[in-house]
C-alpha cells in the first residue's frame, strides 16, 4: 500500500509526456516520381506499389525494409486527422499528451458539475448531441467546447466519453491482455485475483495503462457520491465492462458468457484502484 502511494506521488512529479513506443502503420503505396527509401537510402524501383508508407507519420520505405524499421513512429497531425476511432497510442503521440484529450476533458467536465447526477453513466444522453460532441473533438481537438453553455445535460458528456472508448480500434483493455483480465474475474481467491489483475495490467501498452489508471481513479470518485448518483462500483462495472473490453474471438456464445466477467473486472479495478495503479 505504502509503495503504491509513493509510486503515485512520483507519478505526479513526472507529469511530462512519456515516451510511448509505437509501431509504424505501413500501407502499400505508389509513389509519383523518383523516391528513395528512408531506411536504407536506396532507390525504390518500379512504376506502381514501389514501397510502403506509414499512414501515421509519412515514413517511406521498401517493403522488405519495413520489417527492420524500429518502433519509433512519431505520428503527425497532418496524417492523423481524427480523434474518435483513432488508435489510442497514435493519438497521444500525435498530440504530445499522456492520455487522449477527450478523456481528460470529459472527465474534468463531469467532475466539475456531474458527480451528484442520478444515474451518472447509466442514463443515456440524446444520441444526436453525443454525435455533435464527437464531431467537435474530431474537428477542433482540445479546442472543442463541451461546457455547460453548449451541453447542459451532463449525460451527453458521459455518452461522448463512453462512445470514445467503444470506437477505439483496439479496446482500452486490449485483445492481447483480455484473457488475463478475464482469468482474474474467474478466480475466487481475492488475493489471487489482485495478483492476476496486476499481471494483466503489465500486458497493456503504456498509453492504455495510463488512460485506464486515470479513468479508474475518476470512477472511484464517482462511487464516493453514490448516495446522490446511485452509482456503485458494481453499477459502473455493468456500464463500462463491455465499453472497455471486447472479446477477441468472434464466438458469440463465449462473448455473451464473458459479459459478467467483464463487469467484474471493471468493478475490481475501481475498488482496488489505489493498490493496483
Amino acid at each position: 500500500m505504502l509503495t503504491s502511494l509513493v509510486r503515485r506521488a512520483t507519478l505526479k512529479e513526472n507529469e511530462h509526456v512519456p515516451k510511448y513506443e509505437k509501431i509504424h502503420n505501413f500501407k502499400v503505396h505508389t509513389f509519383r516520381g523518383p523516391h528513395w527509401c528512408e531506411y536504407c537510402a536506396n532507390f525504390m524501383w518500379g512504376l506502381i506499389a514501389q514501397g510502403v508508407k506509414c499512414a501515421d507519420c509519412g515514413l517511406n520505405v521498401h517493403k522488405q525494409c519495413s520489417k527492420m524499421v524500429p518502433n519509433d513512429c512519431k505520428p503527425d497531425l497532418k496524417h492523423v486527422k481524427k480523434v474518435y476511432s483513432c488508435d489510442l497510442t497514435t493519438l497521444v503521440k500525435a498530440h504530445f499528451t499522456k492520455r487522449p484529450m477527450v478523456v481528460d476533458m470529459c472527465i474534468r467536465e463531469i467532475e466539475s458539475r456531474g458527480l451528484n447526477s442520478e444515474g451518472l453513466y447509466r442514463v443515456s444522453g440524446f444520441s444526436d448531441l453525443i454525435e455533435d460532441v464527437k464531431m467537435a473533438f474530431d474537428r477542433d481537438g482540445e479546442k472543442a467546447d463541451i461546457s455547460v453553455n453548449m451541453y447542459e445535460d451532463i449525460n451527453i458528456i458521459t455518452g461522448a466519453l463512453k462512445l470514445y472508448f467503444r470506437d477505439l480500434p483496439i479496446p482500452l483493455i486490449t485483445y492481447d491482455a483480455y484473457p488475463k483480465f478475464i482469468e482474474s474475474a474467474k478466480t475466487t481467491d481475492p488475493d489471487e485475483q489482485l495478483e492476476i489483475l496486476h499481471e494483466a495490467l503489465k500486458l497493456l501498452p503504456p498509453a492504455h495503462c495510463e488512460t485506464l489508471r486515470y479513468l479508474m481513479a475518476h470512477l472511484k470518485r464517482v462511487t464516493l457520491h453514490e448516495k446522490e448518483n446511485l452509482m456503485s462500483a458494481e453499477n459502473l462495472g455493468i456500464v463500462f465492462g463491455p465499453t472497455l473490453m471486447r472479446a477477441p474471438e468472434l464466438d458469440a456464445m463465449a462473448a455473451l458468457n464473458d459479459i459478467r466477467y467483464q463487469r467484474l473486472v471493471v468493478e475490481m479495478l475501481i475498488k482496488n484502484e489505489d493498490i493496483l495503479f
